[in-house]
């Protein structure tokens, strides 16, 4: 069995591999969202000034290179 990760472009591609699925040629799985997204959704609805994910990575990069820098 392979696994693929695939993003579709095309709504029609959508209907073929529909398809596909209904003939039992393949298997669909929906990729769940990852759990900081959902925690950084949560957050940011009780609070207008949470930190986007942008900022978020400056942060945690900041952070890492003055702990690195240090070795």
């Amino acid at each position: 069995m392979v696994a693929l990760k695939i993003e579709i472009l095309n709504p029609k591609a959508l209907k073929l591999i529909k398809g596909m699925q209904d003939l039992k040629l393949i298997k669909v799985n929906e990729e769940p969202a990852s759990s900081l997204k959902v925690y950084l959704k949560k957050m940011r609805r009780n609070n207008a000034t949470a930190p986007s994910l942008n900022e978020i990575t400056n942060i945690v990069e900041e952070v890492r290179a003055k702990r690195y820098a240090q070795k």
